[in-house]
């Protein structure tokens, strides 16, 4: 910018006839950038310039050519460009969420608050720093001691981490201008307790968290990972006030991560190489998608079908049944579940802010698919990026898939009318 000179009228300009800024502006040395060009436009108000328009692609300037010309055109200049072709195949593969709404704000860096330090909690915080995906991390808990604590713990890391900013404090104003808030606050799950038995204990927390994060980061994204992560989430989207594109909650992530190591343990491949979801409630009533999985590309079911191998339905129900009471059996074990979630939010943490555009099967306003009438969350296969949820699969169901992924919205939503938060 040092080399742009400064400019106080271009009475003379006509701009409409100009190709270029050196053309338009004569005392102009060198050719400026982009970002210069535009803030010259912007000064002396050239929105006009020819230089500043986009430019077409050759193909239609092709077809405006021969179209002043009298010629008949091609087959191959009237073809749709290959951006608008893609655009319109993505339109088939995903299905808008309801209200999206895009992030409004653009700065170098990114935030992250991660709102609760126990087990899960610095779990998330520490694959988060280990894995580079902020230049910021708050954290915030009701506890000052032990915040303070994990906080210094941290920070005398520093050595051993990528370079970032690590702040603490019990006032929300620590979180201030969060690109993401991590929600793992929340009463700890009990051996044997239900994740629906959990929600009035964690309800009431919410009503001091959610608001207080929103108001110091309108334009967040909101995760919710605490339990039971369905219901919460839907109380955090009611109240954050926030379109429903830029809350999630972790869902089922973690459980169909599970659900492929299961079965790749079974099929003796590599877990990577399958592709198998586990969506509806992160619980008892979820729903494997057997259907749908596959093994390098090829449908595991389809072809036991078509090669007549037999398999037996208790078995497939046996695996569903270890991926729900896989959590159970580490909190038997270790009083706890961190390590695996921790992997699990900051995988989507990492897609989110890198704008990956990856599939995952997380929480999400699910009124509207699969015949779902009722405003609850669920998990269903969803594209994540810089505006949190791009978009939900169109992955096919069968009926009984569709049947089990309905009772487990009704159950949920049931829940929600009994708590009076419908």
């Amino acid at each position: 910018m040092s080399n742009m000179p400064v400019f106080t009228s271009l009475d003379n300009c006509f701009c409409s006839s100009h190709r270029s800024p050196a053309e338009c502006i004569p005392s102009i040395r060198l050719t400026p950038s982009p970002l210069q060009t535009q803030l010259l436009c912007n000064k002396f108000n050239l929105r006009q310039c020819a230089w500043l328009k986009p430019r077409r692609p050759k193909a239609l300037r092709t077809v405006a050519a021969s179209s002043a010309s009298g010629k008949p055109t091609t087959p191959e200049t009237t073809s749709k460009p290959p951006a608008t072709l893609a655009v319109e195949i993505a339109d088939v593969f995903f299905k808008s969420t309801h209200s999206a709404r895009p992030s409004s704000h653009l700065r170098t860096g990114t935030k992250i608050t991660v709102v609760g330090v126990g087990n899960v909690g610095m779990a998330i915080a520490q694959t988060i720093l280990t894995q580079e995906l902020t230049t910021e991390l708050a954290l915030v808990d009701i506890q000052a001691d032990k915040l303070r604590g994990e906080m210094l713990d941290l920070q005398h890391a520093a050595a051993f981490l990528p370079r970032t900013k690590i702040v603490a404090n019990t006032d929300y104003a620590v979180t201030a201008g969060s690109d993401i808030c991590v929600i793992t606050a929340g009463a700890r799950q009990r051996d044997g307790e239900s994740r629906l038995d959990l929600v009035e204990r964690n309800l009431h927390l919410f009503k001091s968290i959610v608001p207080q994060l929103t108001k110091y980061s309108p334009d967040t994204i909101l995760l919710v990972v605490s339990n039971p992560v369905d219901i919460l989430t839907y109380i955090a989207w009611k109240l954050s006030g926030l379109p429903s594109n830029r809350v999630l909650g972790s869902g089922t992530n973690l459980d169909s991560s599970r659900f492929r190591s299961l079965i790749a343990d079974h099929l003796d491949v590599n877990a990577q190489d399958v592709q198998a979801y586990i969506i509806g409630e992160h619980g008892d009533s979820s729903v494997a998608l057997w259907s749908s999985i596959s093994v390098g590309g090829v449908p595991v079911l389809s072809l036991l079908e078509k090669q007549q191998i037999p398999y037996e339905k208790e078995t497939l129900e046996t695996i569903h049944s270890a991926v729900i009471n896989s959590a159970y059996e580490v909190i038997r074990l270790k009083g706890y579940t961190s390590w695996a979630i921790g992997y699990s939010a900051a995988s989507l943490v990492k897609s989110i802010v890198r704008n990956q555009k990856r599939i995952h099967p997380v929480s999400v306003l699910a009124k509207g698919f699969h015949g779902i009438e009722d405003d609850v969350f669920l998990s269903l296969p969803a594209q994540l990026g810089t505006g949190g949820v791009l978009g939900v699969a169109n992955i096919p169901l069968t009926g009984e898939e569709t049947q089990r992924l309905n009772m487990s919205a009704k159950a949920i939503f049931g829940v929600q009318k009994q708590l009076g938060v419908v």
